[in-house]
This record gives C-alpha cells, structure tokens and sequence, in this order.
C-alpha cells in the first residue's frame, strides 16, 4: 500500500511532515510513502498580514484540493495555523503529542537582552501583539512575515530588534540556541493547538496505519481550543487564544483569551472533564463576549 503525504515546501513543514512519515514507518515499515511538497497561496503573498488577505485558510487551500483530487491522502499542518472552519469531507484524522506550545523571544546573533532601541519586536499575530505590549510597553511592535528562516533573516539584518516565534517551530529546526527567552502561558497565552501538528484526511479513508500516532488527550485539548476560538469566530485577525491541557485528576482546565474593540486583553479559565471540555469552552468564549464586549 502506498500513502502520498501532502505537504508545504517550507522547511518547517517539510521537518513536520518527515516527523509523521517517520512515525508511521515506525510502526508500519510494509508501508510505501511519499512526500509531495507544494507551494501555498498563503506562502506566496508576503507583503500583506493574513487578516488583509484571507487568512490561515490560505495556507491550506492547495493541500485539500490535493486531498480532494487524490494526489494526496494526507496531509500535514501545524494545527495553529489550520482555519476554524475545514473544508467538508477533509477531517483531522490525527494529532500529534504536544511539543513545547509556548512562545519564545529571539534576538540578533550576540545579543542578550531586548532594549526598544534596537528596533521594533516582529510579531505575526494580533494576539501577541496585544501580550506583548503589557510585557514591553515602551517598544514598537511590527508585522512580520515569511516563513521561519526569512523572518530571522530579517532579524539578523537589522530590521527588527527581536522577533516572538513559536518554542516549537525552532526546536524542530535544532535552532534552540536562538531562544533569548521562553514566555509562560501566563505572560503570554499560546494561539490554540500551538506545539501540535494536524494531520488531514479525506473521510472514508482508511487512516488505522495513524492509530499509533495519534495523541487522543491532545485531540480533546485542541478540540476544547478550537471550540473557543470557533465561538468567537477566531481567525487570524481576532485577538483571542485558547490553552487547555489534561490535569492528573483526569480533568482539563482551559484558558481563553478575549480581547475587546478597545484591544483591551481578557483571561479566564475553566475546568472540566473529558465529555465536557469542549462544550464549557464555548460556554465560556460566549460569556466573555457577553461581559466585555460592551
């Protein structure tokens, strides 16, 4: 049997696709596999943030269309950057355990700390954006876009001071040493389903070779993130985030962000058990809306 994986050309994603294909020969060696790589919409245009040309879905469009056209039968995404709403009849079918979901402050080669004179932070998302600001008020923080390594070009030429990236984006890619600093969830909430990669399918496929792979306590946590950024109708404009994680008691406590017109920034947290995560966390989105929307 044979299994083509789709995939985007970026070296991130081709590391985070090899990561699944590896998984799979793991346990699967009779399986032949090959990885077919493309190019996104979302890839092509830099010069625009995503909220002012489509958004997360423009990093997908190619990849299920590959799927719908058969020429893949699964593909691979960091589960961030996948839009709330999958196209009909594509369901993620597999998630992996999650690496580091925090965010992390990088600086120029032979600098140790962040100062505003520098230059401006890059940040891709709104939702760091408006975290960053309690953090650093007196600095200036810039849009940035590209893939991994043209932001830390763009970093290293002196376009910006310091640059916030997803822990786990550059540990995959063995640039730990690039980490000035690791922000907690508590100073800035990671976007939901940050750290885990998605893998899509197209429904009636026989996906039982991923059994092995896929984490279904991730799968709980990232359907608990998804259903609070979903009820507020969270993209990549909307400043809100979400993190859940399974507690040893066997419950999951989730922590959504909400910012307001005033990009005022709001946390709360629930508890839950499994059967119920996912429903409580779009109660509580819905709440939140409710208190500070006005």
């Amino acid at each position: 049997m044979k299994i083509n994986v789709g995939s985007r050309d970026s070296v991130l994603a081709v590391v985070q696709s090899n990561l699944v294909i590896e998984a799979v020969r793991r346990f699967h060696p009779e399986l032949e596999i090959e990885l077919i790589t493309m190019k996104t919409t979302g890839d092509k245009i830099l010069d625009r943030t995503l909220d002012k040309v489509g958004g997360k879905g423009l990093f997908v469009k190619e990849l299920d269309q590959a799927l719908l056209d058969r020429r893949a039968d699964i593909t691979v995404h960091s589960y961030k950057d996948m839009p709330m709403e999958l196209t009909p009849g594509l369901p993620v079918v597999a998630v992996s355990s999650r690496e580091d979901p925090r965010d992390a402050l990088v600086l120029p080669p032979g600098v140790d700390h962040y100062d505003p004179a520098n230059g401006p932070i890059g940040s891709s998302s709104l939702r760091r954006t408006l975290q960053l600001r309690a953090l650093f008020p007196a600095a200036e923080i810039k849009p940035v876009r590209g893939n991994l390594q043209t932001r830390l070009r763009k970093l290293d030429s002196g376009e910006y001071g310091a640059l916030v990236l997803a822990c786990a984006g550059l540990r995959r890619l063995g640039l730990e040493d690039r980490i000035a600093r690791v922000f907690e969830p508590q100073e800035i909430l990671p976007a939901a389903c940050q750290g885990v990669l998605a893998v899509q399918s197209r429904s009636g496929f026989d996906i039982s070779f991923l059994d092995e792979f896929n984490d279904p306590t991730v799968m709980r946590e990232t359907s608990a993130e998804r259903a609070f950024v979903r009820a507020l109708d969270g993209g990549c404009s909307s400043p809100v985030a979400a993190y859940c994680t399974a507690d040893p008691d066997g419950l999951y406590t989730l922590t959504g962000l909400y910012a307001d017109a005033q990009n005022r920034v709001y946390k709360q947290t629930i508890r839950g058990t499994e059967q119920e995560i996912e429903q409580k966390a779009a109660r509580l989105a819905l709440a939140m809306k409710k208190e500070y929307a006005e």
